[in-house]
């Protein structure tokens, strides 16, 4: 059987160029980072001006007050892929006990005792002030005048409010003043403003003035954010109760304190080697190594059974994604994780042989020597208590988020990519703290993030909550090499879904041969058959979700295989954008994901 052909049609042409190339889940933030490779700044002004572009454009998948996982390599140095860690830890008051003594089953998917540590904002000056060029003021002049001046609002902003509007009016009251303007939800196209957090990026760049280079005045605004009003403001605020998604009011429990503690940081990249290209992702405090596990799986099969297109491949994906994300559940966390044997030759031909012609519909996480696997609680529904009399929601688990009432979002977030003519390369992906996370801090404009969602409340799991503890992040960008060059920044918002749709475009470019927009194009799928990492932490037992452009016959034969099916539509799933270098030819490439009419490249 022959790998399915690529489309002839897509939606966009794969851009291609040699000067630089930007692509983004927003075209604000795209335009606004190429704007600065166009001025002489190098990637990575480029993309820390453009994430500071889409806390403003795409606020309800990202903010201020949420986290960032980038990896990166530099023209200097491109054989070693390094991650930049922009996770914050659990706050020293944010203990099981402390959870469940509130009467909390879950962590909450939202309200103030989901909030991590704030960390996108240190990550993103910390990569600027080691391997930007620029100023800070330089960098942030396209978010603050995006803030001050405003933006036309994208109608999945307002959509987002008028989903949580009964929330906002009830219960959070300065969350509706800022983002319901004269009491009403704004309109695609509506300008929306945010003085308030253009006067904390001023404040950030105030702090710097009196320093004598460029490197002390990124640091001033570094202490400033995390010594200053910033952590001030956002500690007292969260210490009134408010209502979270459990249907009970709570306060919460950060403090000044824990944003002092935290500084963002560099860390090496988890690499494996899948057809000649190195593939590089976060350690295990991230679902990243996901991603590998599953290659180190397919790596033993056909080409036959590595296509997407097919029956026989779309099966094979979706089986190992399920072994892959046991082991994600059983063993990732912020601890030592055995990830050289999880990676290893032979324990994935172990797990290999566990795939069959039909689909599983159970939690099968191997075995580690010395290891004991976490079995979390599979849930296939849940309602708090609180809300028990109320009705219960539910989730789509594809493409946007889908926003309950109560403000917990199953995950989505904002990517961008960025190559430059010298050959630094960077996948980024900011998310957290969307503004239906938690109350709105009136002074700062934003509100805290909903990280620690991802923990659990059960003892003996690698990642049950703990106070200075990471929880185990979604956010996954990717950086491939070949022969020791960096050639693809990859990435894609989604929740339990980035790497999964991720996979899918690696298959299709190394092993089929597609373009990259081919391959951003294609019908994409994913399994729900794992639990979710977000609240309420659910799993569909031998849940399939795919395209319908996969086809009938495919789709059929999936159910046949037993695969518990649901249909998203055609162009539904997936966020993917990228951009690619060739080092023998200095050619650069960019594509993006057009489903929403929402993200874009560009570049020359």
């Amino acid at each position: 059987m022959t790998y399915t052909a690529p489309n002839s049609f897509t939606t966009r042409p794969t851009l291609q160029g040699t000067f630089g190339m930007t692509a983004s889940t927003h075209w604000l933030a795209t335009a606004s980072a190429q704007a600065v490779l166009e001025r002489g700044g190098n990637a990575f002004d480029a993309a820390v001006a453009g994430g500071f572009v889409l806390h403003i454009v795409e606020p309800h998948l990202n903010g201020p007050g949420g986290d960032l996982t980038a990896v990166f390599a530099t023209a200097a140095n491109p054989s070693d892929p390094v991650v930049l860690m922009g996770q914050g830890p659990a706050p020293a008051g944010a203990t099981r006990e402390h959870y469940l003594a509130e009467g909390l089953e879950l962590v909450p998917g939202a309200g103030a005792l989901a909030a991590a540590v704030p960390a996108a904002v240190d990550a993103w000056l910390l990569l600027l002030r080691e391997h930007g060029t620029w100023e800070l003021a330089d960098v942030l002049a396209f978010a603050i005048d995006y803030a001050r001046s405003g933006h036309p609002v994208l109608g999945r902003v307002g959509a987002t409010i008028e989903s949580v509007a009964e929330l906002f009016t009830e219960h959070w009251p300065t969350s509706a003043a800022q983002w319901m303007p004269g009491g009403r939800v704004p309109k695609e196209g509506d300008i929306l403003r945010n003085e308030a957090y253009a006067g904390v990026l001023d404040r950030l760049v105030q702090a710097g003035s009196g320093e004598a280079s460029r490197a002390e005045r990124i640091d001033a605004a570094r202490r400033e954010w995390r010594g200053g009003f910033v952590a001030r403001a956002a500690a007292d605020f969260a210490a009134a109760p408010h209502r979270h998604s459990s249907g009970t009011d709570h306060a919460g429990v950060i403090t000044a304190a824990d944003f002092e503690a935290f500084e963002a940081g560099f860390e090496p990249a988890v690499t494996f080697d899948f057809r000649g290209y190195t593939i590089a992702k976060t350690a295990a405090w991230g679902q990243g190594p996901a991603l590998l596990q599953t290659l180190a799986i397919l790596a033993g099969f056909d080409d036959d059974r590595l296509d997407p297109s097919t029956a026989l491949g779309a099966h094979t994906i979706l089986e190992a994604q399920k072994l892959a994300i046991a082991d994600r559940e059983a063993y990732y966390g912020d601890a030592q994780v055995p990830l050289d044997y999880l990676l290893s030759e032979e324990y994935a031909a172990e797990r290999r042989a566990l795939i069959t012609d039909t689909a599983s519909r159970e939690f099968r996480p191997g075995t580690v020597p010395g290891s004991l696997p976490f079995v979390p609680p599979l849930r296939t529904e849940y309602l708090p208590p609180a809300l028990a009399g109320a009705g219960s929601g539910s989730f789509a688990g594809v493409g946007e988020p889908t926003v309950m009432p109560t403000g917990e979002t199953r995950g989505d977030t904002c990517h961008i990519d960025v190559v430059d003519r010298w050959g630094n390369m960077v996948s980024a992906t900011p998310s957290g703290g969307w503004l239906q996370s938690s109350p709105t801090i009136p002074a700062l404009g934003f509100c805290l993030g909903s990280r620690l969602q991802m923990t659990w409340l059960e003892e003996g799991a690698p990642s049950t909550l703990s106070p200075g503890k990471r929880p185990r992040t979604t956010l996954t960008p990717t950086l491939v090499l070949r022969d020791g060059q960096p050639v693809v920044a990859l990435g894609s918002p989604g929740g339990d879904q980035q790497d999964q749709w991720q996979l899918l475009y690696l298959l299709r470019t190394i092993v089929g041969g597609y373009t990259p927009q081919q391959a951003i194009d294609a019908p994409a799928l994913h399994t729900t058959s794992i639990p979710g990492s977000f609240w309420p932490r659910t799993w569909t037992p031998g849940g399939a979700v795919v395209e319908d452009r996969l086809g009938e016959d495919v789709i059929a034969d999936l159910q046949a295989r037993g695969h518990a099916v649901t249909r998203a539509g055609d162009w539904a799933l997936g966020r993917l954008s990228c951009v690619v270098r060739s080092p023998d030819t200095g050619v650069l490439q960019a594509g993006a994901n057009p489903r929403g009419a929402q993200g874009y490249a560009a570049g020359r």
